[in-house]
C-alpha cells in the first residue's frame, strides 16, 4: 500500500514542473458498441490512492481481439480544450496525427490519419452508429459532439469483427461514446477563458421523472463557444445542445433517447505561402480587404446539424436484443474566394454575362444537405458458455450538392465559367447511398481460457445520382451502380492469466467508390474497382496493478486504395488518386506504470510502414508517432505534461509536382486542475484549472493541402502556444 503524500512546496513544484499520465485499468469496450450506456469495468484493483485507473490517457482491454486504445472520462475532462473536437482528443492515441491548423476545435480537422489510413478509410460512430457523408465517406468534426458530452473514446485500429459494421470498417473506427445519465438530480455551469479570445459558456441539468427505480432520469447540457481563432481573421462560432434520457420500461427492458442539436459559424483558411507568412505573419490566415480573394467576409460556413436516436434494450436471460433507430442531417452554406491563397484581387477578373470585369473578385458558393435514416439491429443467443449473433445494419443517406462561380464585386452575381461552357454552376446534383450490411458470427468459447469468433458480414452499398450539372463533366447525368461484397473474419482470444491475454485477427476489408466514379459523361462501371484489403494482427496486452500494457503488430495488403492526393492548382477541398496496390506493415505499443505517491508515467510508440505499387506516397501520413509524459492526482490537484511526436511525411506537391516532405515535430501540453475542498464551498464541487497548449511554443509547417492557382503550396503552421483558464461549479 502506498503512503498518503503530504503537500509540501517541494510536492507542488514537482506537479507544476512535471505532470503526465498513467492507467491500470483494462476497459472491455467496444468503438462499435450499441449498448444505450456504456460502461468500464476495471481489470485489477487500482492502487490506494493513485486513481490510475481513471486517469490513464489511453489503455488497452483484456477483451481486445483487435488492437486499440480507450481514452476515457478523466482524460476528455481534464486534458482537452472546452471546445475540442474527437480529432484533437483522439491525436493521444498511437498512430494517430491530427491536424488542426486555427487551435483546439476551432477548424474541422484537415487530415486525421490512423496508421496511413486517411479520413474515409476509417469508421466515426457515436453510440455505435456509423455516421458521415456519403460522397467520400468523410467527417465534419466541429458540427456534431462536443467533449462536454463525451464518456470515452475508442480507437480500435483494425476492421473488428463480422458486426463491425459502418461505410469504412477495413481503416478502424473511432467509438466516440456520450456520457452516462447521472443518478441524482443536479447539474452543473462550467466555462473557460483563454487565447485568442476563446470563451465557452456552459449549463447542465440533470433530472428525474420521479424517486422511483423505475423512473426516467435525463440530462440536458447546453453550450456556447466564440474564438478569434490562432489564424487571423478566423473566428469561429458554435452553439450545441444534447439531450439523453433513459427509461426503465420493464425486468429487462430498458429505453434510450439522445437528441443532440449543432449550428457552427466559422471562416476557413485554405494555407498560405510561405511569402505570405513572411510578409503578413506566422499566423497569417485571412485578411480584412474587400479587395482580395482572403478576405474572411468572402470566406465562411454556416453549418447547422442533428444527430438523433431511440434504442431499445431487451435482456431476456439467453437472448439479448438491441434495436437502435437513427437519424442524422447536415446542412451547410459554403463561400469562398476563387483562388484560394490569393491576396489579389482579380487574378484575371469574372466575365457577368456580356460584360467583363478585369478587376471584379471571383468566388464561389456551395451547399451540401443531407440527412440519413437508419436501423441497427444485433441480437445475441447463449448456448450454454458459446454465443451466437447476428444483426442488421441499413442506412439511406439523400444528399443535394451545388457550386455555382460567382462574382464578390457584384453582388455575388453568377460569374461565367472560364472553359466556355456557357454556365456558372460547377455542379447541380442529387445522389443517394443506400447502405445494407448483415452479419452474423459465433462465439465459441472450447476452454474458460480461449474464445474463438468466425464471422460473415454482407455489405450492399448502392448509389445513384441525377445531376442537372454533374461535377467535371458539367453535363446531365443520371445512373446507378450497386457493388456487394461477402466479408469473412475470424479472431481467437486467449486468456493467459488474469494479467495476460494475446490475440490474433483476420478479416477482409471492403470499401465503396467515391461519388466521383460518376464524374465522366458515360461510367463505366465494369471498369471501376472498390477498395479491398486483408488485414492481420496479432497482439498482447497485461493488467496489473501498477502496469498496463498493450503490443501488437499488422500486417495489411489493399487494392485500388483511394487516398486524399494533392489537388491541382487553385482547386480547394477532397482530392483523390487510386493506387493499384498498397502495403501497410507495423506495430503499437502503448503502457503505463503507476509510480506511487499519486504519479505515474505514460508512453506510447506507433511504427506504421506503407509501400505503394505504383511508387506514389501517401499524403500526411507519418511513419512514426510516439507519445511520452507524467501524471499527478491527489489531494484535489490534477497535473499533466504530454509530449507528442510526430515524423516526418509527405503532403503536397510543389509547383513542379515534386512531393514535398515535412519534418518532425514534438509538441508539449501542461494541464493543471485543483477541485477546491468541501470545507471552504459546502455540497458544491468548485474546480479551477489552466491549460497550456504548446508549452514550449514550438513552431514551423503543420501541412499542405492546398495550392494556389500557380501551383504554390499553401502551408497551415503549427499554432503558437495558447492559454486556457477552466472552472466548473457542480450542485
Amino acid at each position: 500500500m502506498t503512503k498518503p503524500y503530504k503537500s509540501t512546496v517541494l510536492h507542488l513544484s514537482l506537479v507544476a514542473a512535471f505532470g503526465g499520465a498513467g492507467a491500470l485499468a483494462s476497459p472491455a469496450v467496444r468503438a462499435d458498441d450499441t449498448s444505450p450506456v456504456q460502461t468500464i469495468s476495471i481489470v485489477g484493483a487500482t492502487l490506494p490512492g493513485s486513481h490510475a485507473a481513471t486517469v490513464a490517457p489511453t489503455r488497452t482491454s483484456l477483451d481486445a481481439i483487435q488492437p486499440q486504445s480507450i481514452i476515457g472520462p478523466q482524460f476528455i475532462q481534464e486534458n482537452t480544450a472546452a471546445g475540442a473536437n474527437y480529432s484533437d482528443i483522439v491525436n493521444i492515441a498511437p498512430a494517430v496525427f491530427s491536424v488542426d491548423p486555427n487551435g483546439p476545435g476551432l477548424m474541422e480537422s484537415q487530415s486525421l490519419t490512423i496508421r496511413g489510413f486517411q479520413d474515409g478509410q476509417y469508421n466515426v460512430t457515436f453510440d455505435g452508429i456509423p455516421w458521415g457523408d456519403s460522397n467520400d465517406f468523410t467527417h465534419h468534426s466541429t458540427v456534431y459532439f462536443m467533449p462536454q458530452d463525451m464518456g470515452s473514446i475508442v480507437v480500435d485500429r483494425g476492421p473488428g469483427q463480422a458486426d463491425t459494421v459502418g461505410d469504412a470498417t477495413f481503416g478502424g473506427t473511432i467509438g466516440v461514446t456520450s456520457k452516462a445519465v447521472p443518478q441524482q438530480r443536479g447539474g452543473s455551469v462550467y466555462g473557460s477563458l483563454g487565447s485568442w479570445s476563446t470563451g465557452l459558456l456552459g449549463a447542465e441539468y440533470d433530472g428525474r421523472s420521479g424517486d422511483d427505480a423505475d423512473s426516467a432520469r435525463y440530462l440536458i447540457d447546453a453550450k456556447a463557444l466564440r474564438s478569434n481563432g490562432f489564424l487571423t481573421n478566423s473566428p469561429q462560432q458554435r452553439q450545441n445542445v444534447f439531450f439523453k434520457l433513459d427509461k426503465p420500461l420493464a425486468a429487462g427492458m430498458d429505453l434510450s433517447f439522445v437528441a443532440m442539436r449543432n449550428h457552427t459559424l466559422q471562416h476557413v483558411p485554405y494555407g498560405a505561402t510561405p511569402a505570405q507568412q513572411q510578409q503578413y505573419g506566422y499566423n497569417i490566415g485571412l485578411v480584412d480587404d474587400p479587395a482580395s480573394q482572403m478576405n474572411s467576409a468572402y470566406n465562411y460556413d454556416e453549418l447547422n446539424s442533428d444527430f438523433g436516436y431511440v434504442a431499445l434494450d431487451v435482456d431476456r436471460g439467453a437472448w439479448k436484443v438491441n434495436n437502435k433507430l437513427y437519424t442524422y442531417g447536415y446542412f451547410h452554406q459554403g463561400y469562398n474566394g476563387a483562388n484560394p491563397g490569393s491576396l489579389t484581387g482579380s487574378d484575371g477578373g469574372t466575365q457577368v454575362g456580356a460584360t467583363a470585369f478585369p478587376n471584379d473578385v471571383p468566388g464561389q458558393h456551395m451547399h451540401m444537405n443531407y440527412r440519413s435514416i437508419g436501423d441497427i439491429v444485433r441480437a445475441s443467443y447463449a448456448l450454454g458458455a458459446d454465443a451466437l449473433q447476428f444483426g442488421l445494419w441499413v442506412d439511406r443517406q439523400t444528399n443535394s450538392r451545388f457550386q455555382q462561380e460567382i462574382d464578390w464585386s457584384q453582388n455575388l452575381a453568377p460569374n461565367l465559367l472560364p472553359n466556355g461552357a456557357g454556365g456558372s454552376v460547377d455542379r447541380d446534383q442529387n445522389n443517394t447511398l443506400t447502405t445494407i450490411q448483415p452479419y452474423v458470427q459465433y462465439a465459441w468459447k472450447p476452454s474458460a481460457q480461449w474464445t474463438v469468433t468466425p464471422g460473415l458480414k454482407y455489405v450492399s452499398f448502392e448509389r445513384t445520382m441525377n445531376a442537372a450539372v454533374n461535377q467535371k463533366t458539367l453535363q446531365p447525368f443520371s445512373g446507378g451502380h450497386t457493388w456487394t461484397k461477402a466479408l469473412p473474419s475470424l479472431d481467437a482470444h486467449y486468456a493467459v492469466n488474469p494479467n495476460l491475454s494475446v490475440y490474433a485477427q483476420y478479416a477482409k476489408g471492403f470499401l465503396a467508390p467515391n461519388m466521383n466514379v460518376f464524374y465522366k459523361t458515360t461510367p463505366n462501371f465494369d471498369t471501376v474497382k472498390p477498395t479491398q484489403t486483408d488485414n492481420y494482427q496479432l497482439g498482447a496486452n497485461w493488467a496489473s496493478r501498477r502496469l498496463s500494457l498493450g503490443v501488437d503488430a499488422y500486417h495489411i495488403d489493399s487494392t485500388n486504395l483511394s487516398s486524399a492526393t494533392a489537388c491541382p492548382a487553385g482547386v480547394t477541398g477532397a482530392c483523390f488518386s487510386t493506387s493499384a496496390g498498397v502495403k501497410f506493415d507495423g506495430g503499437e505499443v502503448e503502457a503505463t506504470y503507476v509510480l506511487g505517491s499519486g504519479f505515474s508515467v505514460y508512453g506510447n510508440l506507433g511504427a506504421n510502414n506503407w509501400s505503394t505499387n505504383d511508387g506514389s506516397v501517401l499524403q500526411n501520413s507519418p511513419k512514426r508517432t510516439a507519445t511520452l509524459g507524467l501524471i499527478y492526482e491527489d489531494l484535489g490537484w490534477y497535473a499533466s505534461l504530454m509530449a507528442k511526436n510526430v515524423g516526418s511525411r509527405f503532403s503536397n506537391v510543389d509547383s513542379a509536382g515534386n512531393n514535398l516532405t515535412l519534418g518532425a515535430y514534438t509538441v508539449a501540453n501542461l494541464d493543471l486542475s485543483y477541485t477546491l475542498p468541501r470545507t471552504l464551498v459546502g455540497a458544491h464541487t468548485v474546480k479551477l484549472g489552466v491549460k497550456v497548449d504548446n508549452l514550449f511554443d514550438r513552431r514551423g509547417d503543420l501541412a499542405s493541402l492546398n495550392s494556389d492557382v500557380n501551383g504554390d503550396p499553401l502551408f497551415y503552421v503549427i499554432p503558437t502556444r495558447s492559454v486556457q483558464a477552466n472552472f466548473s461549479v457542480s450542485f
